[in-house]
């Protein structure tokens, strides 16, 4: 990709109001662009982040046997009212009449909209179990809508839902999901925290939150320093300092921290709601139960911006970075030879060809974060100065040596 092509250009400063962050680097960097509060439009390097964040969840979640659709956003007030959620989320949900007098609600989760699928097609045991996911849009009426992407009224999130059998079998598939998130925020290269945490709107049992420790987080989680027990603030009754009750060896610290994602067992309250039924093995009708399990997309690019930056700009991981190199052609060099080899090796690179001075392309490269930087120019020869973005330390390779490292 041609950087004199790229929409949109970098900014100079942060938009006015911007306090976090994610908003002011995501914006400036042109990865963003905020419409009003709370709703964000995904730029074209924004929406490469994203893509790549939904593969990796895409890869952990086949692995335990999900399978993608993709379900309707906007959901008739008759299914919500099977559960009693059309009322008891309304503070959070947004809701429309149509022409006919006909009320909707657009999608804040989708328990009840698979729960109904689902009952059209699972009619016995063998149908069971099953598990669906999908990447879509969420509306949900945020009364602050603030922190970047972190927190919007409108914004891309991973639903996963499964049924089952079984208390067991259901048991059994939220761990190897707890798992699958484990290996997801590993491979983007965060340091996840699985959490203790109440249900909100969704239940009324324990659930887990998949926590992210961070001085900027609105979140605030206790955990052992020796294992991995933690407790969301909503839930925690114990005295910090104290001994871990998991353990009985670490000690009870405190973090602010950022959720990137959750689960949830409904057991087999929404099916019992919406009389959804399956016959088991010996003819008997029987109730699924239900498991949720979501992960903010959006929020986990932002997220990520929060812990992995420094004062000259972002700080991408390779996994889901927009580009694996930024090159910068200044006077003398010969970015196009090399442009061309990455592009033949099938290697995504953003080669700054702009017409202007080595200060601003440093800059941008710098604020943009792609984890390589390459430098062409008379000083450099027939080499190209090599950098990554996260070290102040440059080496000087030729072509063979370049493609030989980034294989």
């Amino acid at each position: 990709m041609r950087q004199s092509e790229l929409f949109p250009k970098t900014l100079k400063e942060a938009p006015k109001g911007a306090e976090s962050v994610n908003h002011k680097l995501l914006v400036r960097a042109g990865f963003v662009d905020q419409m009003m509060a709370g709703s964000w439009t995904l730029m074209p390097m924004g929406k490469k982040v994203v893509n790549k964040i939904n593969k990796i969840i895409s890869e952990e979640l086949n692995k335990i046997g999900a399978q993608e659709i993709l379900m309707p956003l906007m959901h008739p007030k008759n299914i919500w009212n099977e559960t009693g959620r059309w009322d008891k989320a309304d503070e959070i949900m947004y809701k429309l009449t149509d022409a006919r007098k006909r009320d909707f609600a657009l999608s804040f989760t989708h328990e009840e909209i698979f729960l109904d699928l689902a009952r059209k097609h699972v009619f016995s045991y063998q149908d069971l179990p099953l598990a669906l996911y999908h990447f879509s849009t969420k509306f949900r009426n945020e009364l602050r809508a603030k922190s970047g992407v972190l927190r919007g009224r409108e914004f891309m999130m991973k639903d996963l839902y499964s049924i089952h059998a079984s208390q067991d079998d259901l048991d059994e598939y939220y761990w190897k999901v707890a798992e699958a998130y484990k290996n997801i925020f590993a491979c983007i290269g965060f340091d996840m925290h699985v959490v203790e945490a109440g249900g909100g709107v969704f239940t009324e049992g324990i659930t887990h939150e998949m926590q992210v420790f961070a001085d900027s987080g609105e979140d605030f989680v206790y955990y052992c320093d020796k294992c991995d027990w933690a407790q969301n603030k909503e839930i925690f009754k114990l005295k910090e300092g104290g001994v871990c009750p998991k353990c009985k060896e670490g000690i009870i610290g405190s973090s602010k921290s950022i959720e990137v994602g959750n689960i949830f067992r409904f057991g087999t309250s929404y099916s019992e709601k919406m009389n959804f039924t399956y016959t088991d093995e010996n003819g008997y009708k029987k109730y699924p139960y239900l498991g949720s399990y979501g992960i903010g997309t959006t929020r986990t690019m932002g997220a990520w911006v929060e812990v992995s930056h420094d004062e000259r700009g972002i700080i991408w991981s390779p996994e889901i970075s927009p580009f694996a190199v930024h090159l910068i052609d200044l006077p003398g060099g010969r970015g196009q030879a090399i442009y061309d080899s990455l592009i033949e090796l099938g290697v995504e690179v953003l080669w700054d060809d702009r017409q202007t001075g080595a200060g601003e392309k440093f800059a941008d490269a710098d604020l943009i974060g792609i984890p390589v930087r390459l430098v062409s120019s008379e000083k450099t020869g027939e080499k190209y100065e090599w950098k990554m973005r996260n070290s102040d330390g440059t080496e000087y390779l030729d072509l063979e040596q370049v493609l030989n490292k980034l294989k």
